[in-house]
């Protein structure tokens, strides 16, 4: 396997990697950004007022998305799987 093989790869994992982790980041960031506004409105600063509703948006944000990432990674399982030849020269 020669080493630009072996950075495509890499490339091609961490691609997969981030496209099925930022939904679930993009939805914990926003989550996150309109509770901090409603503590700095209200001047509440109780944590499990943060943490709670973050949590459950990811929760559920995962539950939704979970076949679509499975689709996904299905795809990328039977992809490289599928030609083994570039690998064994």
């Amino acid at each position: 396997m020669s080493p630009q093989q072996t950075v495509a790869l890499g490339r091609l994992t961490l691609e997969t990697a981030l496209g099925m982790a930022a939904p679930l980041l993009v939805i914990a960031t926003l989550v996150s950004l309109l509770i901090n506004i409603v503590q700095v409105l209200t001047s509440l600063q109780e944590p499990t007022l943060a943490t709670v509703p973050r949590l459950a948006a990811v929760a559920t944000a995962l539950f939704l998305l979970l076949p679509w990432m499975v689709r996904r990674l299905t795809v990328f399982t039977i992809l490289q799987f599928s030609d083994f030849r570039p690998f064994v020269r």
